[in-house]
């Protein structure tokens, strides 16, 4: 008899363990089903992310190609027009790149969205630089991104030449310039242009002195408020002292020209009566 009692007990047994493994299965495919849902869309932004990465890139490079095709036009039309023309430059940009391809592309505007407005030429010496200014747009789909501003810039020579004849003439000669300076050098390895770098201790500089007599003041471009390394850098006809020897206040770039084409710069104190 004890037999009939022990049937509903081995029958509930078997019904709590049968209960309990159809409990697990349930919870590990719902886990399963949880993360597969999670890594679709973190695939998709990274595929997206990656191709965006390589749009941009894309662009960039068309546009700095575009940019330097259009400038080596400028350089020859700048003989007969020294000027640059915006919209003229901007056209040449665009049909050096190809109006479908920036149509097609991330480019806000498309091929109306370059932007050439702060570009120049000079009409005396004939060196500009030209820019070529842009914005992406970041097309991710749910989410709403400010475009992104670009930038690309390029420095020019007008292709004007010398004329024949004009080597050697006394009131037309070859002179030396720079991009900031208002004198003009006639010995192209004058002291103010062959500038001589030296390293001194932050702690000699109220002794130091320039050339001039004068006292060297923190350059604005590397020096940020009163840090200053243990050594810092200075020429001898210069007035700032800098921190870092990559500044571009210790670079200089030396232009040829004829003076009738600096006709706003002197002579200079050093080399100019020579």
């Amino acid at each position: 008899m004890n037999s009939d009692k022990d049937i509903p007990l081995l029958s509930s047994i078997y019904k709590s363990k049968h209960t309990g493994r159809a409990s697990a299965s349930t919870r590990k495919k719902g886990s399963i089903t949880v993360e597969a849902a999670m890594a679709v869309p973190i695939f998709f932004f990274a595929t997206l992310a990656l191709v965006l990465l390589l749009e941009l890139l894309s662009v960039q490079t068309a546009v700095r190609s575009g940019l330097q095709e259009a400038g080596k036009k400028l350089a020859v039309q700048a003989v007969e027009v020294p000027a640059v023309i915006p919209s003229n430059l901007e056209r040449d940009v665009v049909n050096s790149i190809g109006a479908e391809r920036l149509e097609r592309s991330i480019v806000e505007g498309g091929s109306s969205g370059i932007n050439c407005n702060q570009s120049y030429l000079s009409p005396f010496t004939g060196i500009g630089e030209i820019q070529a200014s842009y914005q992406v747009r970041i097309p991710v789909p749910g989410f709403s991104i400010a475009p992104i501003s670009y930038k690309e810039t390029m420095r020019i020579k007008a292709w004007t030449g010398y004329e024949a004849g004009g080597f050697g003439e006394e009131d037309d000669q070859i002179v030396y310039v720079t991009d900031t300076g208002v004198v003009y050098h006639k010995n192209p390895h004058c002291t103010h242009l062959d500038r001589s770098i030296h390293a001194a201790s932050s702690s000699e500089l109220n002794s130091l002195r320039n050339e001039s007599g004068g006292k060297y003041h923190a350059c604005e471009k590397c020096v940020h408020g009163s840090s200053m390394g243990g050594s810092v850098y200075i020429t001898d006809q210069g007035d700032r002292y800098h921190n870092s020897l990559t500044c571009s206040g210790l670079k200089r770039t030396v232009y040829t020209a004829r003076i009738s084409e600096v006709p706003g710069k002197r002579a200079c104190s050093k080399c100019g009566g020579k």
